[in-house]
């Protein structure tokens, strides 16, 4: 999934990038393509936001796959996540704890997750359910 334009709007031309993260991301990308665990491997090596790498990644036209709560970049459907079938009450509380804007940030779903000890799918099965979109991307996505 490609950066929204009015994220990008305020990064700098590919050739302005510095060389550190611009290598750092050709080297790992494969057909123009990055999953979302390395982007954040990425982010973390270079002690970035991973709102920068996204923009970064924009900018070098690569695309971020295998989002990491299954909402894009799967191959044939775009989404792998699926309603959860039952819901727990503790991740449908933390869940509308951390909602804001009636939307879950993906960094809070990432946040819920490790403080439940769940896997991070397994909080956007439970958003799917309870039909709560999960917005934005620390990435920059959606």
């Amino acid at each position: 999934m490609k950066i929204k334009p009015d994220v990008k709007a305020d990064s700098p031309p590919a050739a302005e990038l510095e060389p550190v993260v611009r290598d750092a991301l050709l080297k790992r990308s494969q057909d123009g393509l990055l999953p979302c665990a390395v982007v954040f491997d990425i982010a973390k090596e270079l002690k970035r936001p991973p709102a920068d790498i996204g923009r970064a990644m924009d900018r070098l036209d690569l695309r971020i796959v295998k989002c990491q709560l299954g909402l894009f970049g799967y191959t044939p459907e775009k989404k792998i996540v699926r309603a959860a079938e039952s819901i727990p009450a503790d991740t449908q509380a933390a869940i509308r704890a951390g909602l804001e804007n009636e939307r879950l940030p993906c960094r809070k779903a990432w946040e819920i997750a490790r403080e439940l000890k769940v896997p991070k799918m397994a909080v956007s099965a439970v958003c799917e359910a309870l039909k709560i979109k999960i917005k934005p991307c620390q990435l920059g996505a959606f």
